[in-house]
């Protein structure tokens, strides 16, 4: 390798997706040379929702093509630094990612950095070298609804968090409910949109789970339950405009607890990321809230929205400048690392 040009590797495994991307840093820019993503949703899809053993078994079997292909041209022995997610998420997938990048910092001596999966999210927004601390970043996926406070880079505050079903999951639960297949988020976000073009109303309204509670904990446990009554009352909804009203309540909770804790902690950036992150409704929202306060927005391209290794190598270099030439060199028998399954900020 040249000097001053280093490649990156990131690995991802943490729930269904088994991806690996490589990226190369040089004089200060970035470049994104493979961003490789197997997904899993055909494979449980039948079951309507995640199956752990089905998701390590297909990791085990695609992580190493999946591995060829994010390495292109270039030689494992090439690449300066492997960064791997270690947790929060399923132990049994995380394990997979893990063994292999543990594997390969051994054969190439190249430092081995574990990386947060809810850190990566946030080096998944476009253009993250722009944002102005203190920054607020909204975390929302199927497995996670947070909102941090970020003071400065790698310094958070957790000021919020789900109680019980995390918003991508209540969207899954309620698709599911309704027959209408997994991931249930894009499906009904799909009929929702279909509704507001017709610029149609409904007699139709759900709860919108602890609006007015004076803290930044969501929870929507509540909504499929809230629905199932609603419907036993009257059977003669639209599904499209239900879908709407879902999306609807959803992401006026999202939106109205985000901007309540950006202005508590006086952000001056809002993040919005995790694989909600890829609803336009939520984005359009959230956005403009963001703009009228004057606080600068920040989310991820759509196809980033959801689990990747770019987002993991990113965030894992990241740190890795920050270290001192005796703690990378420590990193290169970083053979002990471990999953942490539970693992946050």
């Amino acid at each position: 390798m040249k000097k001053n040009r280093e490649l990156i590797l990131g690995i991802e495994t943490s729930c269904d997706e088994t991806a690996a991307s490589l990226i190369k840093a040089e004089k200060g820019k970035i470049e994104i040379l493979s961003n490789v993503v197997f997904s899993q949703i055909k494979l449980h899809q039948p079951f309507g929702g995640i199956v752990p053993e089905v998701a390590s078994r297909a990791h085990l079997e695609k992580i190493i093509p999946v591995l060829k292909k994010a390495y292109g041209n270039y030689s494992p022995f090439q690449v300066n630094l492997i960064c791997v997610t270690y947790g929060p998420g399923l132990i049994t997938s995380l394990l997979i990612g893990i063994e292999a990048a543990k594997t390969l910092s051994y054969l190439t001596h190249a430092p081995l950095m574990a990386v947060n999966h809810l850190e990566g999210h946030i080096y998944s927004v476009e253009n993250f070298e722009k944002i102005i601390y203190p920054a607020m970043a909204l975390i929302v996926s199927g497995g996670h609804t947070k909102l941090i406070n970020i003071k400065k880079p790698f310094v958070y505050q957790e000021v919020g968090t789900t109680l019980d079903d995390a918003a991508g999951e209540c969207f899954d639960k309620i698709s599911k409910f309704l027959g209408l297949g997994y991931p249930g988020g894009p499906i009904i976000s799909d009929y929702a949109s279909k509704w507001r073009q017709g610029k149609k109303t409904i007699d139709f309204h759900l709860p919108r789970p602890m609006l007015k509670k004076k803290n930044f904990d969501f929870s929507f446990s509540g909504l499929k339950t809230a629905l199932i009554y609603s419907l036993r009352k009257k059977h003669s909804f639209p599904l499209e405009g239900i879908c709407a009203e879902v999306e609807e309540a959803i992401c006026q909770v999202l939106t109205y607890k985000t901007m309540a804790a950006s202005r508590e902690y006086k952000a001056n950036s809002l993040i919005l990321c995790g694989g909600v992150a890829a609803n336009q409704y939520l984005r359009k929202r959230l956005k403009e809230e963001a703009n009228k306060a004057k606080i600068n927005f920040f989310c991820p391209p759509s196809n980033l929205a959801t689990d990747n290794a770019l987002m993991i190598a990113l965030a894992g270099y990241e740190r890795f400048k920050m270290l001192s030439p005796k703690e990378k060199e420590k990193l290169k028998n970083n053979f002990e690392l471990d999953a942490n399954p539970n693992l946050y900020f």
